[in-house]
């Protein structure tokens, strides 16, 4: 192959002379600014991911950026050598120590004698070819991913120049250089004076400065904002809802400082907190010792200005009577979700303060009372987890989901487990070596949660006797039956550094507060969503020397694994479409939620796709409850655009489960009143296909017409213009043939007809008289009416495509491909593998992977992917290259549109990949299922855009092989 014709050829033609030129954009030179999805962490695991070897020569190296790249690195089979420093004394001992852990990966010491060490450089090789990035990034979680960085990417052949430059280069260094051992790092510990820490970076980018008093930072002041807002209109009650760790006690506390109380009461349930929310209050209020009084047990200091009270203390019906109703002017009520308890209900009821402030990471419904009625539906500020994440208010965390232990027999832990089987030697042996590649190396502070009381008690005696990286363990299980002094020895010696874990079952998933903790383990079924985001808040914490949290996470064959990305990810949707394409992208990019990291090994992210699949998450019983938990906290029946707005369930899922809201509501019984016939066949139509907000064109009309009854084409085409939408033709005529009814099937005509939308009439839209006399009688009709047409101008602009195109990367079905596609009529049901539309002038290609056992040989086609950007793929049998259609596909005719999925389990939506260009079409042959040639059309589809890593590894990671669907 010349170099001209070498991917690597057209890539750096494309980069440096034309852009124009064809090229697979995998080579082509890119400057990466880690801006958006342009990362450096995204450059480098694309690279891992395609190479068998690579080069780092960094001055600067950090465990948080280990941490986001673990699982690439763990993955990588190939051989590879960092070159670092100690320049600066930068690089941390316990950063070395786990480079150590990378086995396959050599690590070399460059001393800096003759000037400062400051390479910034990263090669990787493939096969005959090299790709590297040189730049400004050092190895370190914000030049990896948000801070303004200048890195070029490119590649080079063998018989380059520069190839021969990169490697001199790296021997020249490594020559210089020294190997990494174990007793080098403990002598530069010994010695190190480091000048910059990463602590010290990262106060720095996060503007922190040391100050007397104690002021709100941006959220608080939002917050603060709001609280305001609430009490000067005249309310009296307040709900904050802020997630673990985000300093709901100091908000609490600053709220108190504006305030200004004469008298205070701050109510917990634990002592361990009330205790620590003494001590925040005082400092942000500055007040003296004997302005602070505690109510818990014989402690009863009732005359004081702030008092601080046990719950169960004063609940009692004594306590309460020698309290006058209006002895507190402000009341705060800490993890007030266990409001519906009886002793706090007494609370409640019996006093009469001038403000009642509730706060609560989770105010979801978990018994009969209904904390967001208990403050009058006030919600002045909410800050979820992946929100609080975004906003750098807590720690970044490194998630890795691994698979469970796999015994000889091949059997793996399940939700029945024995104890046997929980504690055998073989489970610890391969725990601790997941401990060892995923963990930290040294200075563990962690909790391990455990499937029952007894594991983590059995566990910790035999991790006792166990050494790890070097050193014996030291564990400590706590349980129901700990006493309050055995939990407070424990948690101490943790913060101390004497212990390293914590094992326990469940009494750490909330109110408990170690800041210190950097490490947790899971070695149980994540049976809810709730709990598996009360048990990463343990870490998540910030704390002095700590730049992020690892999460280590051993799945096994567990129904409930589909729980873990709707925790990660936050995501109600019950969409598992929404989950699936989060998934992929958390591979693709390499973040989440600012710069925390998901990943998982290859077993454990079968599991839980697996998982994903089978489980059916938009069943009745759960849309039922999605909309009772949005009333819950509205205080009224949700419409569909409460949904989108609150990022709850996916409107279009509940909508189109009953062909609409309106009469997925009648259905539950939550509405008496049902639409009539014609009203139930218009909300069919606008819920069931417009509402995805795939497009938002037709609901963009639909708007004008309620609204102005007529509008001319022309009209119509400008305002398509003004708010940034396709407006061509062939669009405008799409539109006007689904509002009348024209594009759809028979069988779609009886449910969406028989009266359209509107009618056409010289050039004119008029909104026919069925549909504008029942939205002018007003009512449900049109509010039903008005909602759909706002929540799927919403979903376009927020999650789909505004401009009303299809978007690389996100999912359609063959019914959305024929709107989009401008097609003269829905040809879904009829569309199979692939069709040249004529009337459009498009041809869209469907793929499915993963073949189904039932299919006849003539469907077994040996498709699949060359690479990231080429397709090899098969036209249908009992074809050639005289066949009109695949004469016009092969000879580019047709824009081609790639469309790919999974499987058939994966539901009716495809990937779009985009666009792509048909290269070397030839007449070939297949075996039938009786033995006999049946000829066939073979050519490769290049496609316009690579297809992201993560999305590629999910479609390409069990084989090559795929069909025609």
């Amino acid at each position: 192959m010349t170099f001209a014709n070498s991917p690597v050829g057209a890539g750096t033609a494309f980069g440096f002379l034309d852009r124009r030129l064809p090229a697979d954009q995998l080579h082509h030179p890119r400057l990466i600014v880690n801006d958006q999805d342009n990362t450096m962490v995204r450059a480098i695991k694309e690279e891992l991911g395609r190479s068998d070897r690579f080069d780092f020569s960094v001055a600067f190296l950090s465990a948080s950026a280990l941490g986001l790249l673990k699982q690439a690195l763990v993955d990588f089979q190939g051989a590879a050598t960092i070159i670092t420093s100690t320049y600066l004394d930068f690089n941390e001992p316990n950063m070395f120590r786990e480079l150590l852990t990378l086995d396959n990966v050599e690590v070399y010491i460059h001393p800096g004698t003759h000037g400062g060490f400051h390479a910034k450089g990263y090669v990787f090789t493939q096969g005959d070819s090299r790709s590297a990035i040189i730049g400004s990034s050092n190895f370190t979680l914000n030049a990896l991913t948000v801070n303004k960085e200048w890195n070029l990417r490119f590649s080079a052949l063998p018989e380059g120049d520069i190839t021969y430059q990169l490697e001199d280069a790296i021997n020249q260094q490594r020559s210089e250089s020294f190997p990494l051992t174990e007793a080098w790092i403990d002598e530069y510990e010994r010695t190190r004076q480091p000048r910059v820490t990463p602590d010290t970076l990262a106060a720095i980018d996060a503007g922190d400065a040391p100050s007397g008093r104690i002021e709100p930072n941006s959220m608080q002041r939002e917050a603060l904002a709001e609280i305001r807002k609430i009490r000067e209109a005249g309310e009296r009650r307040a709900l904050v809802v802020s997630a673990t760790g985000t300093g709901k006690t100091i908000l609490a506390a600053l709220a108190a400082r504006e305030i200004d109380p004469a008298r205070m009461l701050f109510i917990v349930h634990r002592e361990q907190i009330l205790t620590k929310a003494m001590s925040e209050f005082q400092v942000v209020l500055d007040a003296e010792d004997a302005d602070v009084g505690r109510l818990v047990g014989a402690d009863r200091q009732t005359d004081r200005r702030y008092l601080f009270a046990m719950q169960q203390t004063l609940a009692r019906p004594e306590t309460l009577a020698s309290l006058p109703p209006d002895a507190f002017d402000l009341i705060i009520i800490d993890e007030v979700h266990r409001a519906g308890g009886d002793g706090y209900q007494r609370i409640i009821e019996h006093f009469q303060p001038a403000f009642l402030l509730g706060l609560t990471a989770t105010p979801e419904r978990t018994d009969d009372a209904n904390v967001f009625e208990i403050f009058d539906y006030n919600v002045p500020y909410e800050i979820r987890l992946q929100a609080a994440l975004e906003a750098d208010m807590l720690t970044p965390f490194d998630y890795y989901g691994v698979k469970e232990y796999v015994d000889e027999a091949g059997s793996t832990k399940d939700t029945t487990a024995d104890l046997a089987k929980l504690v055998a030697p073989e489970r610890v042996r391969y725990i601790l070596e997941m401990l060892r590649t995923y963990g930290f190396p040294r200075d563990v502070k962690g909790l391990m949660f455990c499937s029952g009381a007894q594991e983590a008690h059995e566990l910790s005696d035999l991790f006792n006797q166990q050494e790890l990286n070097g050193r014996r363990l030291r564990t400590v299980a706590l349980t129901g039956d700990s006493t309050s002094a055995e939990r407070e020895t424990a948690m101490r010696e943790l913060e101390l550094g004497n212990l390293d874990y914590i094992l326990t079952r469940d009494i750490f998933n909330e109110g408990i507060d170690i800041p210190a903790v950097n490490q947790v383990v899971m070695l149980r079924n994540t049976e809810s969503s709730i709990i598996f985001t009360q048990q990463l808040g343990r870490g998540l914490r910030k704390a002095p020397g700590k730049d992020h949290l690892r999460v280590i996470d051993f799945i096994g064959n567990y129904k409930n694994n589909f729980l873990i990305p709707i925790a990660l990810f936050g995501d109600s949707s019950l969409n598992k479409d929404a989950i699936k394409e989060k998934l992929i992208n958390a591979q693709t990019t390499g973040v989440i939620a600012g710069v925390s990291s998901v990943s998982f090994d290859e077993v454990s992210r079968h599991r839980v796709l697996k998982s994903l699949q089978s489980e059916k998450l938009d069943s009745m019983p759960n849309l039922k409850k999605a909309v009772r938990d949005l009333e819950f906290r509205l205080g009224t029946l949700p419409m569909l655009i409460d949904f989108a707005r609150f990022h709850t369930v996916d409107p279009v899922v509940i909508a189109s489960n009953k062909k609409s809201y309106w009469s997925f509501l009648c259905h539950t019984k939550m509405e008496s009143v049902a639409p009539t016939t014609e009203e139930a066949a218009y909300l069919a139509l606008l819920d069931s296909e417009l509402l995805n907000g795939k497009r938002p064109q037709e609901m963009l009309l639909v708007q004008a017409l309620v609204q102005r009854g007529t509008m001319s084409r022309e009209d119509y085409r400008a305002l398509l213009r003004a708010n940034g939408c396709v407006w061509d033709d062939a669009t405008v005529a799409s539109v006007e043939r689904i509002l009348t009814l024209e594009f759809f099937t028979e069988a779609e005509l009886k449910k969406y007809g028989p009266h359209p939308v509107m009618r056409v009439e010289d050039g004119q839209y008029v909104l026919t008289d069925v549909f504008g006399r029942l939205y002018k009688e007003g009512g449900m009709f049109a509010d039903h009416v008005d909602d759909a047409v706002e929540t799927a101008l919403y979903l376009a602009r927020h999650d789909e495509s505004w401009t009303g195109q299809l978007v690389v990367g996100h999912q359609y079905t063959r019914k959305d491909v024929c709107r989009l596609l401008n097609f003269e009529s829905n040809q879904y049901s009829t569309m199979y593998g692939y069709k040249t539309d004529k009337f459009s002038g498009t041809c869209p290609i469907f793929i499915t992977h993963d073949k189904a056992e039932d299919i006849s040989a003539t469907t077994q086609y040996e498709d699949g992917f060359d690479s990231e950007g080429t397709i090899n793929w098969f036209t249908k049998s009992r074809t050639s290259l005289s066949s009109t259609r695949e004469h016009d596909i092969a000879n580019n005719l047709f824009p081609l549109h790639v469309f790919v999925k999974k499987s058939d389990g994966d539901g009716a939506d495809f990937f779009y990949l985009g666009e792509a260009k048909a290269r070397g079409a030839r007449d070939t042959h297949i075996i039938d299922d009786k033995g006999e040639d049946v000829p066939i059309v073979n050519m490769k589809l290049v496609l316009d855009h690579a297809v992201e890593p993560g999305l590629f590894g999910y479609l390409a990671d069990v084989g090559p092989q795929t069909r025609h669907d």
